[in-house]
């Protein structure tokens, strides 16, 4: 599976699906985590991920680019309470699993007053 399909299923089964149960078939047990709200390895990702899917959050995918093994995910994530955020996740992919992973996270987007006209997504 090419690193970019790899990714999208995994948004698809675990970010937008919800489904706990998928995660290690995509994270790698040593999976290397940059946010630092969350634990190294594929347990630490599980655990942080069964709090945030309790968030209900909505993933609204814009764009999944490629080089190489590195993937990067730009979307949207809209919280039942109003709150969005702009997010970009940053994976790197070996032997057909996400090992490492980086964010970029711009909170409460929707508090944002625009100077131009262009849309935040």
């Amino acid at each position: 599976m090419k690193n970019k399909e790899l990714v999208e299923n995994y948004y698809k089964d675990v970010f937008i699906n919800g489904n706990v149960d998928k995660i290690p078939v995509y994270i790698a047990e040593n999976y290397i985590q940059h946010n630092p709200q969350v634990e190294d390895g594929q347990a630490g990702f599980i655990k942080f991920f069964k709090n945030f899917i309790k968030t209900e959050p909505k993933i609204e995918i814009i764009n999944v680019s490629c080089e190489g093994n590195m993937v990067y995910v730009f979307y949207k994530c809209s919280l039942p309470d109003g709150t969005i955020n702009k997010v970009c996740d940053i994976y790197r992919v070996e032997s057909n699993k996400i090992v490492e992973h980086w964010d970029v996270i711009e909170s409460h987007v929707e508090k944002i007053k625009s100077v131009n006209h262009n849309s935040l997504f």
